[in-house]
């Protein structure tokens, strides 16, 4: 029976390479480059390496954008992903993680049937790490993120996974099937072969719209539909340059500190 992986991924604008607008405040994205999102190549390789690890095993990449994403979906297939597919229809323009996760979570169920989900923990664009777990409460199955390390077992049932947390992490066992985010620690994701850049360019990969997908464009994805909304963005103000003390000695030091805490009314 062939054990069937779906990996969450999403092109991105390089953010090395954004600036800001000082006038509009939104962000400049004419001529940024577009990437596969750092943590969704993470999730991705460790799919792959699932492949090599055990036979007959079908990693499929879905996303949701605009119709230039399939260059990215093409990058997946070159590392080494078997199946591809976009959701893309101008209904879908201007979704939150909520209504983004409508669009995903029916893409999956449309692809009908799977053992796991990856994700990246979350996007460099946006850095929610929402659209992961609402994807797993929409399909009602259990969830683990910022996933570090993870062992599943020769039956394909039982996952080991290792969970970061601010001051370590957590071993959680979890059966599939199942929603794993991964983080940069997961894994080294591999760069695409010559191969496989050579035969994805030819792969056909499956485009659908909100109508393929059952979805209410007005209820369930796009802007209306999204209940958050970004007011502006902007970016901060430098701050002032620091001030170097210098004395004879630590209580010499701390005495000026003090004086100059007074002065400026700080204390």
């Amino acid at each position: 029976m062939t054990f069937k992986i779906i990996v969450c991924a999403k092109q991105v604008p390089d953010t090395n390479e954004i600036k800001i607008d000082p006038v509009t405040k939104t962000l400049i994205r004419e001529g940024v480059p577009s990437i596969l999102n750092p943590d969704d190549a993470n999730a991705l390789e460790e799919a792959l390496r699932l492949k090599e690890q055990y036979a007959d095993t079908h990693v499929t990449v879905i996303t949701m954008g605009p119709p230039q994403a399939k260059d990215m979906l093409i990058e997946c297939l070159a590392m080494g992903a078997d199946e591809a597919v976009l959701a893309s229809d101008r209904a879908l323009g201007g979704s939150d993680t909520w209504a983004t996760s409508n669009a995903l979570s029916a893409v999956i169920e449309k692809l009908g049937g799977y053992d796991l989900i990856f994700a990246g923990r979350q996007a460099i664009d946006g850095d929610t790490a929402q659209v992961g777990p609402q994807i797993a409460e929409k399909l009602g199955i259990p969830q683990v993120t910022y996933v570090q390390e993870c062992k599943i077992d020769h039956e394909m049932k039982n996952i080991t996974v290792k969970r970061a947390l601010e001051d370590g992490y957590e071993v959680v066992k979890i059966k599939t099937p199942c929603m794993l985010t991964a983080i940069k620690g997961l894994n080294k994701p591999r760069y695409m072969s010559v191969r496989g850049i050579y035969e994805s360019v030819k792969s056909d990969i499956k485009t659908w719209g909100a109508k393929e997908l059952g979805l209410d464009a007005d209820r369930e994805v796009g802007l209306d539909a999204s209940p958050t909304n970004v007011y502006r963005s902007f970016t901060p103000l430098p701050k002032g340059k620091g001030t170097t003390i210098k004395a004879e000695s630590e209580k010499e030091t701390a005495q000026k500190l003090l004086v100059g805490l007074k002065t400026r009314h700080v204390i």
